[in-house]
C-alpha cells in the first residue's frame, strides 16, 4: 500500500500496523520528506539546512540557551571563588607592607567576576597604592620584558621584492590598507613587520632634484625615535597609536621639528637629551639611551630589507596615530596643528623609504661604524667629564677662617 503524502504537520490518525503513517513534506522546501520536528514550534524538516533556515528565531534563540548553558557549567563555585580570593589576599600580604595587605572585597569581587577595573573604580587607598606600586617598579616586573623583531634570528633573512614589497601579499590589500586591526594582526602573526604594500617609485618621480647628501643621517635619527617609541610601548605601538605618534615626533629632531642635523653626533645629542629629559628619564636615562644607539647600529648592519620593515612599520604608526587624533575630541587648533606635522612625518617617511630602496647595502655597513664610533666617543666624553669632576671635588681645600 502507498504512503498517504500530507502537507499538513497533523498526524493521520488511521495509521495502524497494516496502514503506514502518512508521509509529511517538509515545511520549508516542499520537496523533500520530513524526518524531523522542531522542538520550538514544531515545523517538519527534511535536513540541516532547511532547519537552519526554517526560522531565524528558533535556531537563534536554540544556540543562544545551548551557550549560556555551557557557560553556567563553566562558572566558578563557591568554592573556587574562595580559594581564588584567597590566592589574592596571600599574594598580597607577601608583597606589600601590612597595612598594605589586601585590596577590598569589592575590587577583587569585581575582578573575578571578570569585570573592568579603572583607576576611577579604586578607593582612595588602593589608587596611593597602584601609585606606589609604579613608583617602585613593582608592576614593571609583572611585564613580560619585550623582544624586539629586529634582535630575532628572523630578521637576518628578510626577503623583499626588487620592487620593495611584500612578497607574500594580503589577499584583501585594500582592507589591509585600512583597518587598523589587520595591522596588529599582521604584527602579531609574524615576527617581522610587514614591508611596504604598493611598490616604491623612483626618487626621480618624486622629486626633480638631487636627493640631500644628509638623508643618511637624518634616517639615523628616525630609526632611534623609532627604537625608542617601541621599547616604550614594549612593542605594542597599536595600543596607543596617537600617543605613540607624539612620542616619535618628540624624540625625531628631523619628524618633529622639521630640523636638518648635519652630522650623526648632532642627532644623537639631540636624541639623548630628549630621553634624558624628565618625560622620558624613568626608561633608564643616558644609560638607556646609549643602549638605543646599539640598536640603530643593528638595524643598519642588517640592510635594506630590514629598513624598509622600519620604516614601513613607522609609517603605519603615523597614519594610525593620524586616524585616532581625527576622531578624537580635542581643542581644534592643537588637534589640527599636530596632525599637519604628522602629515609632514608621513611624507617625510615615505621618501626616505624610497631613498632606501636606492642605496646599496654596502653604504648601511658604513653608516653603522659612524654610528658605533661616535657612540664611543660620547662614552669616552662622559667618563672623562664624571672622572674630572671627581679629581676637583677631591682637591678642593677646606679653608677655616683662624681668627
Amino acid at each position: 500500500m502507498a504512503d498517504t503524502v500530507v502537507s499538513s504537520n497533523k498526524p493521520s490518525t488511521s495509521s495502524s500496523a497494516l496502514d503506514p503513517p502518512s508521509r509529511i513534506i517538509c515545511h520549508v522546501c516542499l520537496k523533500q520528506f520530513s524526518q524531523y520536528t522542531c522542538p520550538r514550534c514544531n515545523s517538519r524538516y527534511c535536513s540541516l539546512h532547511c532547519y537552519k533556515s526554517h526560522s531565524l528565531r528558533c535556531t537563534e534563540s536554540f544556540m543562544r540557551e545551548n551557550v549560556v548553558e555551557e557557560l553556567r557549567h563553566l562558572q566558578p563555585d563557591d568554592e573556587t571563588k574562595e580559594k581564588m580570593l584567597d590566592i589574592l589576599k596571600r599574594f598580597h600580604s607577601e608583597d606589600m607592607d601590612e597595612e598594605d595587605s589586601t585590596l577590598s572585597e569589592e575590587t577583587v569581587q569585581k575582578f573575578l567576576s571578570g569585570g573592568q577595573i579603572r583607576f576611577d573604580d579604586l578607593s582612595a587607598e588602593e589608587k596611593k597604592r597602584f601609585q606606589r606600586a609604579i613608583a617602585s617598579g613593582e608592576l614593571s616586573k609583572m611585564i613580560e620584558p619585550w623582544d624586539p623583531w629586529w634582535l630575532r634570528p628572523s630578521a637576518r633573512t628578510i626577503s623583499l621584492s626588487s620592487e620593495g614589497t611584500q612578497l607574500v601579499q594580503p589577499l584583501a590589500k585594500e582592507e589591509f590598507l585600512t583597518s587598523p586591526q589587520s595591522h596588529l594582526e599582521s604584527n602579531q602573526s609574524g615576527e617581522i613587520p610587514p614591508g611596504p604594500e604598493s611598490p616604491l617609485p623612483p626618487l626621480s618621480k618624486l622629486s626633480s632634484t638631487q636627493p640631500s647628501p644628509l638623508l643618511g643621517v637624518h634616517l639615523v635619527d628616525i630609526i632611534y625615535s623609532y627604537c625608542f617609541t617601541l621599547r616604550l610601548y614594549n612593542g605594542d605601538w597599536q595600543s596607543d597609536a596617537a600617543g605613540s605618534a607624539l612620542v616619535v615626533l618628540s624624540v625625531s629632531s628631523v619628524l618633529g621639528q622639521c630640523a636638518q642635523p648635519e652630522t650623526v653626533v648632532e642627532v644623537l645629542s639631540y636624541c639623548l637629551e630628549q630621553i634624558c629629559s624628565p618625560a622620558y628619564r624613568h626608561m633608564g636615562g643616558s644609560q638607556f639611551g646609549l643602549g638605543l644607539i646599539d640598536d640603530v647600529v643593528s638595524l643598519l648592519t642588517l640592510g635594506s630589507n630590514a629598513l624598509l620593515c622600519l620604516l614601513s612599520d613607522l609609517l603605519r604608526l603615523i597614519q594610525a596615530g593620524e586616524r585616532e587624533l581625527k576622531s578624537e575630541k580635542s581643542r581644534k587648533t592643537k588637534k589640527l596643528e599636530i596632525r599637519n606635522k604628522l602629515k609632514l612625518a608621513e611624507r617625510k617617511i615615505y621618501f626616505i623609504m624610497c631613498w632606501v630602496h636606492e642605496q646599496p647595502n654596502e653604504a648601511w655597513s658604513s653608516l653603522a661604524a659612524i654610528v658605533r664610533a661616535e657612540k664611543a666617543a660620547i662614552e669616552y666624553t662622559t667618563v672623562s667629564s664624571k672622572s674630572e669632576k671627581k679629581a676637583k671635588n677631591r682637591s678642593k681645600v677646606l679653608i677655616e677662617e683662624i681668627k
